[in-house]
Order: C-alpha cells, then sequence, then structure tokens
C-alpha cells in the first residue's frame, strides 16, 4: 500500500468517525427517543388490558413498597399541593423546601445554587414534588411488620407530629412521632448536612408486654416517566451499586419491561441520577437488605421506585427501645461532595453517581486537573486552555517525532514529483521507488496521522467531562460564552443576531446550521494548519483533506463550546509548534504564500497534442 493510498484511507476514516459520532450525539437520539415513546406508549396499552395494575406488584414483606400510592387528590401547581398539607420547612445553604407530615415523606426539595438557566434571576433547580402534581418525586422511610406481626405501623397516609425544632437545618436535625394507640411509638429524626446527606434515624419504642419485629425500609418514589437527554454516553435513570451485582443501571423502559427486579446487598446504595441531580438511599455500609427496582401503574401514571428493605428484622423488647439508621442523598452531583461522603462513611463507591464512563481512568485526571487549574485562575475556560498545554507538552516527544516526519516528507516532495514525471503510469515502479526514497531520507509516511489520532481519546474524555459533571455547568468563560456545556449561542447564518430568525429552527438542514463564532474560528485553524503538511498528490484526496475543515466546523457546531475552544486553541497551538519544527529541520514553510496560492487560479492543462 503507498503513502497515497494511506493516507487516503486515514482522512476517510477521520471524516467516518465524525459521521458516526454525529449520528451518535445527535441523530441517533433523536430516533431512539421517538421510537422509544411509540413503543412505550403501546406497551403501556398493552399492560393495561392484560393485567389489573392496581393490584400490587409483590405481596408479603415488600408488598408496602409496591402498593399503589393514593394519587385521587391532584393540583395544579406545586404551591398548591405545599399548601394543602402540614409540613416541617427544610432550610440550609445548599436546599430549600419542607417534610409533608402526612407520610413524614420528603417531597419538597429545590436546589438553592442552581438556576435553571444562567441568568442567577432565572428559577433554583426543583428535585422532589408532592404527590398529585406533575413529576412527583419523594423519598420515604417506613417499618414492615414481620410475617405473622400484628403491629400496627406508620404508613403513607399517617399524620405525624413534630417534637422540638420546626424548621431542618444543617444545625438543627427535626424529630416527627406516631402513636400508633397500641402501645407502640415511633419516631423519625432526620438530620441534613450543609449540602446533600440527610440522616434519618428511625426509632420505636415498645411499651407493650410482647417483643416486635419489624423490618426497616426506604425507598424514592417518582411518578411520570422523566424526560432524558437519551445520549449514549451518559446514564440517565434507576441505578445503583449493590454487591456482587456492582453497579446496576436500568433505563426507564427496561423497569417497565422487567416490572421487578430484586438483589440482595450489604451496604451499598440504590436511586435515580438525572444528568447533573441524583437522589440515592443508602443503608448502613453492614446492613443486610433485599434491593428492589420496580414500575407499577396503579392509576393514569407511571411510578418508578428503587428501595431497599431490611434482610434482618429490628427486634424491640417488651418496654424496650431501638433505632435504625439509613441515609439519602438529593441534590446536585458534586464531586467534591460525592468523594466526601464515601471517605467519611464509607459508602460503597457512590462515586459512581457520575457517569465517568468506561474510560474514567483518563476522564477523572482530566477532570481534577481542570477543576484545580480552575481554583487557580477562577476560569473554567481558561482550565481548559491551560490544559491543552500541558497534554501538548505531555505528547510532545511523539508530535515532534511525527512533525519532523512530516516536515522530511515536504524536502522531498520535488523527487516525489520527480519519480512521478519519470514513472508515469507505472505504479508498481512508483511505489517501489517512492519506498526506497523513504527508506533513504528515513521518513515514515503514515507519522503524520499521530498528531490527530492521539487527539482522540482527550477530545472524548473533555467532551464527557463537559457534559457530565455539574461543575462545568453555566460555566462561563469571555464575551458570549456564559456556558462552557452548551454550544456557541452564536450563528453566522442570522450575521449574529441582526437578522431576526433561527436558523437553526430550517426543516431538514437546521441541524447543520448551528455555528458560531467558535466553531469558525476552529475550521479556520484546522485549514491553516493542514496548509503546513505535504500537498497531497492525488486530486481526490487534496479534495477530502480540503472538506474536512468545512465537515468538523459543521459537525463541531453543535457540541459544547468550551470543547469547541480546545480544539482551536490545540490547532493552533500545532501551527505554532510544526512550523517551528519543520523549521528547525530544513523545510522552508511558506505558509502565507500556501494559504495564498489556494484562492489563486490554477493554470488551465495544455490541451493535448493529436
Amino acid at each position: 500500500m503507498n503513502p497515497d493510498t494511506r493516507n487516503m484511507i486515514t482522512a476517510v476514516v477521520l471524516s467516518l468517525i465524525v459521521v458516526v459520532g454525529w449520528q451518535y450525539f445527535i441523530v441517533g437520539p433523536q430516533v431512539e427517543r421517538a421510537a422509544q415513546q411509540a413503543e412505550i406508549a403501546a406497551q403501556q396499552s398493552t399492560n393495561e388490558n392484560a393485567v389489573d395494575l392496581a393490584t400490587p406488584i409483590n405481596p408479603g414483606v415488600g408488598e408496602v413498597l409496591d402498593a399503589p400510592v393514593n394519587e385521587a387528590q391532584t393540583f395544579a401547581t406545586r404551591e398548591d399541593a405545599i399548601a394543602n398539607s402540614e409540613r416541617v420547612n427544610i432550610d440550609t445553604a445548599s436546599l430549600i423546601g419542607s417534610i409533608n407530615l402526612t407520610g413524614g415523606r420528603i417531597d419538597d426539595l429545590s436546589l438553592k445554587n442552581y438556576h435553571e438557566t444562567v441568568d442567577d434571576e432565572s428559577p433554583i433547580i426543583p428535585l422532589f414534588a408532592p404527590i398529585g402534581v406533575q413529576g412527583s418525586y419523594f423519598v420515604e422511610q417506613g417499618w414492615v411488620a414481620a410475617a405473622g406481626g400484628s403491629a400496627k405501623v406508620p404508613d403513607g397516609e399517617t399524620l405525624w407530629s413534630v417534637a422540638g425544632n420546626s424548621t431542618l437545618t444543617a444545625n438543627t436535625p427535626v424529630t416527627l412521632e406516631y402513636d400508633n394507640g397500641e402501645g407502640i411509638i415511633f419516631s423519625r429524626t432526620i438530620a441534613v448536612d450543609d449540602n446533600y446527606l440527610f440522616t434519618i434515624t428511625q426509632g420505636v419504642t415498645n411499651n407493650t408486654i410482647g417483643d416486635v419485629a419489624l423490618y426497616p425500609y426506604s425507598r424514592i418514589a417518582r411518578h411520570e416517566t422523566p424526560n432524558v437527554s437519551g445520549f449514549f454516553i451518559l446514564h440517565e435513570g434507576p441505578l445503583g451499586v449493590l454487591g456482587d451485582a456492582n453497579l446496576v443501571e436500568k433505563s426507564y423502559k427496561d423497569l417497565q419491561d422487567d416490572r421487578q427486579i430484586d438483589f440482595e446487598s450489604t451496604g451499598g446504595w440504590l436511586g435515580f441520577t438525572d444528568k447533573y441531580w441524583a437522589a440515592a438511599i443508602i443503608p448502613e455500609t453492614d446492613a443486610p437488605i433485599n434491593a428492589r427496582f420496580s414500575w407499577n401503574k396503579p392509576a393514569q401514571n407511571d411510578i418508578y421506585q428503587t428501595s431497599f428493605v431490611g434482610r434482618t428484622p429490628v427486634v424491640i423488647a417488651a418496654n424496650g427501645t431501638a433505632t435504625n439508621t439509613s441515609y439519602v442523598y438529593a441534590g446536585a452531583k458534586v464531586e467534591s461532595n460525592i468523594a466526601a461522603y464515601e471517605d467519611e462513611y464509607k459508602f460503597d463507591r457512590l462515586e459512581l453517581l457520575i457517569d465517568w464512563g468506561w474510560f474514567h481512568f483518563i476522564t477523572k485526571p482530566m477532570f481534577y486537573v481542570i477543576r484545580w487549574l480552575h481554583g487557580v485562575t477562577g476560569n473554567f475556560g481558561i482550565a481548559i486552555l491551560l490544559v491543552t498545554v500541558m497534554v501538548k507538552g505531555l505528547f510532545f516527544p511523539l508530535a515532534n517525532k511525527s512533525y519532523a516526519s512530516m516536515a522530511a516528507m515536504r524536502k522531498v516532495q520535488p523527487e516525489i514529483k520527480a519519480l512521478q514525471a519519470k514513472f508515469g503510469d507505472d505504479k508498481a515502479g512508483m511505489q517501489k521507488a517512492q519506498m526506497e526514497l523513504f527508506q533513504r531520507e528515513k521518513i515514515n509516511p503514515i507519522a503524520g496521522c499521530w498528531p490527530m489520532l492521539i487527539q482522540i481519546p482527550v477530545f472524548f474524555s473533555l467532551y464527557k467531562v463537559l457534559f457530565v459533571t455539574i461543575e462545568m455547568r453555566h460555566a462561563p468563560f469571555f464575551g458570549w460564552i456564559k456556558d462552557l456545556a452548551a454550544q456557541d449561542p452564536t450563528n453566522i447564518f442570522n450575521l449574529f443576531g441582526l437578522l431576526p430568525y433561527d436558523p437553526t429552527a430550517l426543516p431538514v438542514i437546521g441541524s447543520f446550521l448551528a455555528i458560531g463564532v467558535w466553531p469558525v474560528l476552529m475550521g479556520i485553524a484546522m485549514w491553516v494548519q493542514m496548509k503546513l503538511n505535504p500537498p497531497p498528490t492525488d486530486p481526490s484526496q487534496a479534495m477530502i483533506f480540503g472538506l474536512m475543515p468545512i465537515i468538523f466546523t459543521f459537525m463541531l457546531g453543535t457540541f459544547p463550546a468550551g470543547l469547541v475552544i480546545y480544539w482551536t486553541w490545540n490547532n493552533f497551538l500545532g501551527i505554532v509548534q510544526q512550523y517551528y519544527i519543520m523549521r528547525k529541520h530544513g523545510v522552508d514553510v511558506n505558509l502565507f504564500e500556501n494559504i495564498t496560492n489556494t484562492f489563486k487560479k490554477k493554470p488551465a492543462d495544455d490541451a493535448p497534442k493529436s
């Protein structure tokens, strides 16, 4: 295989990578979401005709966890639902909300430090919502009576009373109490730190003459199927870390299909994750539990649940007391908070709340470096620029060899042209002579591909960091870039907002027209860098290489601005590095002339003589 063919294949492969990436990141998820919604609707219709969904899915010890929730009363707004019940307020540095005394649920929770848009005046992010409103989402603890037991335990309709503090803060826990009227008093003490970890201590005082055996449980219920981004590189939905099962990731569709998935574990955790937020229930690290992911549809709404119940009962002796402690993580997926909880409480791999992916060994170090540089510079955009310099330095020896090979290739261009004139259509002779030339000059014709190829894992890792870490959400750079995790908001097709229309709203081609300033700068930098390379001798090859900057410009237009800034800056550094190395190896690099020659009219070939 001659060098021209190798270069052609390399160019085609790189182009295919971009096209496949476009399918995965943009087109594929849209098609998949549409198909998934249609399939869910069909499945629901079938289930409604075949099964009485008002019947609990799994009778027995776990029956209370799967029993239908009373959704008879609905409310027009979240505020109406909250005002309709007695509550205990939650107010910390990170959270605001309330605890519903009916059921003792944490069902009203919002994140103080995160807004829906980059505007600090926009609404803060709601996480939990009460039953009866759209997107009901809550966490609940309780007790299940052991088989044969007759103890009356509190349930979702139980009205608790408040003992002591009436507002939950990081410094003041609240305690709820319930007397079952049969000699047993239940208490629930809820504490929270300055971030997102709740500690729930359930107590039982047995004033009867006999022992009582109860199983502690905790569950998270989520009504209706939430919207998810649908990107294959990010898991959103039910997940957990459960003993021998290790990381368990399920989609909402999985739960509809399976209805119930059970695991045995000692310690661990399970819950629901969104792109930036999560809720997880966590037993004590040495507690044996039966964990469950389940789906039910008792009325009009899907109900997804993650729950666990203790595998061994808590026995409360006559005239005795007992307690059980569990935890709830509910809030933003801030890496430093999650790591601190994992270290302090020894929670099993709580870090997996954040989807670092298969290449976590690259992605996490990338994130740590960027976060550290942000601490030094105060700007994540500058941190990305500095990381790019560091990556360039790390791969400098390899890039140096590659660019040196390209410099040698450029030096022998006159000899290659002479060989082409000499051998004409004799491809075999041309290839042999060319390889002898490369061997004599110690040139590796495919070495020039390495600078591009070694960027791919770095590019993907940075994309993952920008896409999944909340630290990058709404992180500004300079000028018009207010959110490095979102695409460049400018658009050349409406003259950067001067024309009153949105080009991306056009049918069919609209998704290709999200081209802002930074994608254009990236394409220009890529094109300039290509002008440093030896020009392809094959016209088809030259056309492909000429189109690559345009293809990349359109494909990266919808990518996070931080990624496009990285690629632009990387190309600029590559231009400087390549120019220096080629000059160092004696190549006369007329970059300006190479650029201007592109725009000059090519002389027509002489007409063939008869």
